[in-house]
């Protein structure tokens, strides 16, 4: 075992200081060059970021810090430990299906594949002929690495899925925050979807949205909702975890902001009892998780590299409570200032009906890649 001393501290920080600092800089020139050289620069990007999860051991790292009251911009991924602590293993029989997958450690496509595994395939939800929507986060000009939206890979391996089980349509879509066509380019979600053989939608104009009652609400009772989900068979809920001024936490419920028109009437009614209320109407099938790149503090875009967090997670369930659940004890082991039980929209969807905060009672299965 090596000594842990304070040289060995003060020779890890310098290190972590000049990868910060580095990084830093990337981020900034990623946000401002051309989009061509995204892929140029993204490489170096990970390749640093990389190097820096390396460098030491994970409990050093953690000593490192511990010791010197530190906060640096990427953090070590080693969150299994995490995950063990915040989501128990389930005692149901190994080959039961599982109501939720935790799958750590892994890139996107390998951590969707282990968890479709582990909940019973995409032949439990996607059956031949749906016409379907997958619903990602693509709210903000953000180039993939500063994690402001879902990962373009993970939806290119679930529209491979979804195409392997028969779906005659795939539509993807996200009413966006930012200007729609730098979000959905500069997300690399658009060039992804269509390279996959699927179909973006627009939903920035009035016009593509259609007033509906949500009868199972307690505030919420109308909204305008995209064509794409009120005409679909079924959809596929695709959130990016990160942090949220107002709601804390974005994952699966906050998701729902983006299937309506006006999300002023969320933040006026009463921010956490609409998202909750949202979730009610037309439920999707599944939801997926994306925590691979989590952005931990200034959310919900960040502001540069120094917000994210390498953590190389999935969750996956049917069951928007639980996966919520899940991600969120996740999550504010990540972001240590947030309390999980300040997340006010995840008992209410509870109350609703819409599923299980209990994670002991279900199936739930861990799997570390």
């Amino acid at each position: 075992m090596r000594e842990f001393n304070h040289f060995h501290i003060e020779v890890q920080l310098k290190e972590l200081k000049v990868i910060n600092n580095l990084l830093v800089i990337l981020n900034f020139i990623i946000t401002r060059l051309h989009r061509n050289f995204f892929p140029i620069l993204a490489t170096v990007y990970n390749f640093t970021n990389n190097y820096l999860l390396t460098i030491m051991d994970r409990r050093d790292f953690l000593k490192t810090l511990a010791a010197a009251g530190a906060i640096v911009s990427v953090k070590s991924s080693g969150m299994m430990d995490v995950m063990a602590s915040t989501i128990p293993s389930s005692s149901s029989a190994a080959t039961d299906n599982a109501d939720l997958a935790a799958i750590m450690n892994g890139e996107p496509a390998p951590m969707l594949e282990a968890a479709m595994k582990e909940l019973g395939g995409i032949g439990r939800f996607i059956k031949k002929g749906d016409k379907i929507v997958i619903k990602p986060n693509i709210g903000w000009d953000r180039t993939p690495e500063l994690a402001g939206n879902t990962n373009p890979d993970l939806l290119v391996a679930l529209i491979k899925m979804c195409q392997d089980a028969g779906a005659a349509e795939i539509k993807v879509f996200d009413h966006t925050c930012d200007n729609w066509t730098r979000c959905y380019d500069h997300s690399g979600i658009e060039a992804a979807v269509k390279k996959a053989g699927a179909t973006m939608v627009h939903a920035h104009e009035q016009s593509s949205y259609q007033q509906v009652d949500i009868p199972n609400a307690k505030t919420l009772k109308s909204a305008q909702v995209h064509k794409a989900i009120i005409e679909c068979d079924k959809w596929i809920n695709v959130p990016v975890l990160k942090n949220h001024g107002g709601a804390l936490m974005t994952c699966a419920m906050k998701n729902h902001m983006g299937i309506v028109w006006d999300r002023r009437a969320f933040h006026s009614r009463g921010l956490h009892q609409c998202i909750a209320d949202i979730c009610t109407y037309k439920p999707a099938v599944l939801h997926i998780v994306d925590a691979y790149r989590t952005v931990a503090t200034n959310g919900p875009q960040g502001r540069s590299a120094s917000d994210v967090v390498l953590t190389k997670a999935l969750f996956a369930s049917p069951d928007i409570v639980a996966v919520d659940t899940a991600a969120g004890k996740f999550f504010t082991q990540v972001n240590k200032s947030i309390r999980f039980e300040d997340i006010e929209h995840i008992p209410d969807a509870q109350k609703l009906g819409l599923g299980t905060m209990d994670l002991e009672s279900i199936n739930v299965k861990r799997v570390r890649l």
